[in-house]
């Protein structure tokens, strides 16, 4: 036994009390793809998806991944420097057309596209100034960039979607240059970014603004290119992230931006230049989801805002805790561990899967279930889900608000 297996041991006790007592929610297998699928051979509704226009089994998506298979393979087995095919540029000159911005990226993953985004842009001369709520990705590019000799930023966080927060940071900065980053939703809470706010902000002192807009991109704005179309300021957001693992029912990040700050980060990013590059598969998958949105996509994002209108008001009227959401990602607030856990195991029982999240995910006492609405969520699904959660909601006091103790040592 070496000191990593004696770090091992201690840091998951956590973990193996949760195991032991059988409510550990992570990890379950799914035996198949798509919003209906099995665990264990028991039939499941999944409601922690991010299919959100319910289009990753849609048979055009999966004969085009076929077709791309018995054309290029399973994969390139080189990056991108090396690998690039004419199914890569085209996709990323239609995508730019399609998010309104001169060029376009592609990573292999969404989390890299943040990563070599930031530390492609973030110098020495720079602030990277954080909602305080950022991602994973966001965080992780940010310190990145902040490890590197010679080259770190200052970094600031502002209040979670706090305009004055965010300018008082903005005027107390150290460095010349400012980098603010904002999610146009927020994959925890379900709100949105308050966009208009932060633009005039970033104007007024000459920051740039990035957007990450994974969970926007195919659920916001008429045709569905995500927050910056829904509040119209497409123009005023120098750089937009986004990712193909939500709408576009696959894998793979997105740069859009102009050009020259496209080209910089293509020849600069190492999360790009050492990455395996993008499977030519995934690429025809989300080439064929890009058609249907440009056919279709306004009816679509219509049908999810339908299905996530219904959901909230049912939620609402049986007297759920919702938070700050005002988007199709729902927090069933239920704010102790034990509650959630309960509420998770006895809803899979019942056929319905909505992971849940606790600490150190959120903070104690903010511990919710996460439920995502899709467009390919049928009314029966939205139905049950209602029932079982109402039912079980009162079973464990998530409705009453009473405290049953804690059940997993935090």
């Amino acid at each position: 036994m070496s000191w990593i297996d004696d770090k091992a041991t201690a840091e998951l006790a956590r973990v193996r009390e949760a195991r032991e007592k059988q409510v550990y929610p992570y990890f379950r297998e799914f035996e198949s793809g798509g919003l209906h699928t099995t665990i264990a051979g028991q039939p499941l509704v999944n409601f922690s998806s991010n299919d959100y226009l319910g289009l990753t089994n849609h048979p055009k998506v999966k004969e085009a991944a076929k077709k791309a298979v018995e054309k290029y393979a399973c994969g390139l087995s080189s990056s991108r420097a090396q690998a690039t095919t004419t199914e890569h540029v085209e996709l990323e000159k239609r995508l730019a057309k399609w998010f309104g911005y001169e060029a376009c990226l592609m990573f292999t993953t969404g989390y890299q596209a943040m990563l070599g985004t930031l530390v492609s842009l973030a110098d020495k001369d720079t602030t990277v100034i954080l909602d305080s709520y950022s991602h994973a990705c966001i965080l992780d590019g940010t310190f990145l960039a902040a490890g590197i000799p010679g080259r770190a930023p200052e970094v600031r966080f502002f209040n979670h979607n706090s305009a004055k927060s965010l300018e008082r940071i903005l005027k107390s900065r150290e460095r010349k240059n400012a980098l603010v980053c904002v999610e146009g939703v927020y994959s925890l809470d379900g709100d949105k970014a308050h966009l208009k706010e932060f633009v005039e902000i970033c104007d007024r002192y000459e920051a740039v603004l990035v957007v990450d807009d994974a969970h926007g991109t195919g659920t916001l704005g008429e045709r569905g290119t995500g927050i910056l179309e829904e509040t119209g300021l497409r123009d005023k957001a120098p750089v937009l992230v986004s990712t193909f693992s939500k709408t576009f029912g696959g894998i793979g990040g997105l740069v859009l931006a102009s050009a020259d700050v496209v080209d910089l980060i293509k020849n600069n990013a190492r999360s790009f230049l050492f990455s395996a590059s993008l499977p030519v598969p995934v690429v025809a998958a989300a080439s064929t989801i890009l058609d249907m949105l440009e056919a279709d996509g306004p009816a679509m994002v219509r049908e999810l805002h339908q299905k996530a209108d219904y959901f909230r008001g049912k939620l609402t009227e049986a007297g759920f805790e919702l938070g700050a959401s005002n988007t199709h990602i729902m927090p069933v607030m239920c704010r102790e561990e034990r509650k959630t856990l309960f509420m998770h195991i006895a809803l899979l029982e019942c056929g319905v899967l909505m992971v849940p999240i606790i600490y150190p995910a959120v903070k104690h006492g903010e511990e919710r279930l996460r439920v995502n609405i899709t467009r390919g969520h049928t009314q029966e699904d939205m139905d049950k889900a209602l029932e079982l959660l109402k039912t079980y909601g009162e079973a464990f006091f998530v409705l009453s608000g009473e405290d049953i103790g804690p059940m997993v040592a935090p």
